[in-house]
């Protein structure tokens, strides 16, 4: 069976009524988090009475974050939209550039933008929420699932898709990459082309990030459902929450999104083709910034999960011998979420853990994080694909002020 790991990932989360200590191994030494819980573990019983948002104002509270951003600006090295807070107080929230080069539009507070594979971890919910509804386990078989299914996928289990231990070769390790990324593909036609690979390792002996992976387990989410991923998602997740400007771009074209962009010799050239279709349920959601911040209280606040399914979110399913990540313990692989002390990775560094998960497709850079013993949410959301270093050293410098940490300056990786 494919259970929570009690090597790898340490003890699975026990959450309490209001607040929870829990124990997450990311490979050295616990982690204790304090974490806001249902006052159940029955999937029927969360809680309801989501937090209120806050409204979408201009926010720059964060001195030092607000100083570095402005002379960035000023420089025009950084484009996107950033929101910081802490609980339901917001202490950032700000944009920056145009939303299209192009046309003259410039970004607003609720410019939606590509998730890219910060989509990964509503994926990851949508199965673990059928699961509380009794409809599947991520130790249900794939081959349960899918059919015709390869003698191959027989030993892979669901948890396997979202832990990134199934072992099923990649999109982008695939011999047909180039016309896959550009030709649109419906869900059978991605899994009918994964299917023709053999595996690159026994499920559950390594990790190997995975889209095609998430493809399959969306796909799965309809079959368990009986709807289309996107409808179960937007029925299930998006609307109880509120979520109005989250939702799938893979078969419909969204507006109010901003263009995504990447540094060329010639200059800032847009990115116009994006074909989420083929990474429907790997990175095909867009989002705004307050959104994501509801998404953040709302999961990590037990309106989404019950607390055995967000324990099994947030446990590492890494194999025990996983090897560490540039001479550091590997991170905490959950399911469409990563945990780890990023803080490490900057100076001056600190060392609270850190709830996230990266995104980038289709000329666009993003990391929302959570740091859960503050309840302290950062969104960095570039769409600018080349400010992969930018975002993350504004993600921590605008985490470490919030946390009254000292305000990092160099990268550390």
């Amino acid at each position: 069976m494919f259970i929570v790991p009690k090597t790898a990932g340490g003890r699975p989360w026990f959450l309490g009524s209001l607040a929870a200590i829990a124990l997450v191994s990311a490979g050295a030494g616990a982690w204790i988090v304090h974490a806001v819980a249902p006052e159940t573990q029955a999937a029927t019983a969360l809680k309801d009475d989501l937090p209120e948002r806050p409204p979408v104002e201009v926010v720059e509270a964060l001195p030092q974050l607000k100083a570095r951003l402005d002379y960035l600006n000023e420089n025009k090295q950084f484009m996107g939209a950033i929101l910081v807070a802490k609980g339901d107080q917001v202490l950032f929230r700000q944009v920056y550039g145009k939303a299209n080069y192009e046309t003259g539009q410039p970004l607003a507070l609720d410019t939606r933008f590509r998730l890219a594979s910060v989509s990964k971890q509503f994926t990851a919910a949508a199965v673990l929420k059928l699961q509380d509804e009794g409809r599947l386990s991520v130790d249900d078989p794939v081959c349960k699932w899918i059919e015709p299914c390869p003698d191959a996928w027989k030993p892979i289990r669901i948890g396997h898709l979202l832990s990134h231990t199934s072992g099923i070769p990649d999109l982008m390790a695939q011999a047909e990459w180039g016309r896959i990324r550009i030709t649109p593909r419906t869900p059978q036609e991605l899994t009918e082309t994964s299917a023709r690979y053999g595996l690159q390792f026994e499920p559950g002996t390594k990790i190997r990030y995975d889209n095609a992976a998430y493809n399959l387990a969306a796909d799965i989410v309809a079959k368990a459902s009986g709807k289309p991923f996107e409808t179960y998602l937007e029925e299930a997740v998006l609307k109880p929450l509120g979520l109005k400007d989250t939702g799938s771009d893979a078969h419909a074209d969204a507006k109010g999104l901003a263009m995504g962009y990447a540094n060329f010799p010639g200059g800032l050239a847009a990115q116009p083709i994006a074909n989420v279709s083929v990474v429907f349920g790997a990175g095909a959601l867009y989002s705004t910034l307050d959104d994501m911040l509801a998404w953040n209280r709302a999961l990590h606040g037990g309106h989404v999960l019950s607390e055995d399914a967000y324990a099994q979110m947030v446990a590492d399913h890494a194999p025990a011998d996983t090897p560490k990540e540039r001479g550091r313990p590997h991170r905490a692989y959950g399911y469409g979420l990563y945990v780890n002390n990023l803080g490490r990775q900057v100076t001056p560094a600190f060392d609270d853990r850190q709830i996230y998960h990266t995104g980038s497709w289709a000329g666009f850079r993003n990391l929302v994080l959570y740091q859960p013993d503050a309840d302290v949410t950062v969104v960095v959301l570039s769409h600018n694909y080349h400010q992969r270093d930018l975002v993350f050293m504004l993600s921590q410098q605008a985490m470490a002020e919030a946390l009254g940490r000292e305000f990092p300056t160099e990268l550390n990786r």
